[in-house]
């Protein structure tokens, strides 16, 4: 009997995908950007391509062009809400940074009792980004 291994999923590997435009992004991030006034966008691409910062790119355009009070975020594991942490875009031409208030990060074991009261505290705060996990985290984008 012949074994198939189906987790296996190979990719193009050009580099081409590793370049970046004027703004700092990678070309799977710009075409996620260039959709950015849609409802929803699902974004598919393969470990280490750049998810979270396409919505970081995503998250602060909603938040300073199109008028969203917050953004809400889920991650399905401590690991990737990690990976939102502060991040200068503006150095790579993007027009603004991502900065991570840390009191609204809730990725952080314990303190789980003070969990739901900071949630409610995020909710009735004006302009933050929360990232969420079965704890949660936050962050406010830059003004």
């Amino acid at each position: 009997m012949k074994m198939a291994n189906l987790l296996t999923v190979n990719y193009k590997q050009s580099g081409k995908s590793s370049n970046l435009n004027s703004m700092g992004m990678r070309e799977m991030q710009a075409r996620a950007y260039d959709a950015r006034d849609a409802q929803y966008l699902l974004l598919k691409a393969p470990p280490a391509s750049g998810k979270s910062r396409a919505l970081m790119f995503l998250g602060l355009d909603k938040l300073h062009k199109q008028g969203l009070k917050k953004v809400i975020v889920a991650v399905p594991e401590m690991s990737i809400g990690a990976s939102f942490k502060d991040t200068k875009l503006t150095e790579h031409g993007f027009f603004a940074d991502w900065t991570v208030q840390p009191s609204y990060n809730l990725c952080i074991p314990g303190g789980e009792d003070q969990k739901v009261k900071t949630f409610v505290r995020f909710m009735s705060d004006s302009v933050v980004i929360c990232l969420l996990h079965r704890g949660w985290i936050a962050a406010r984008g830059t003004e």
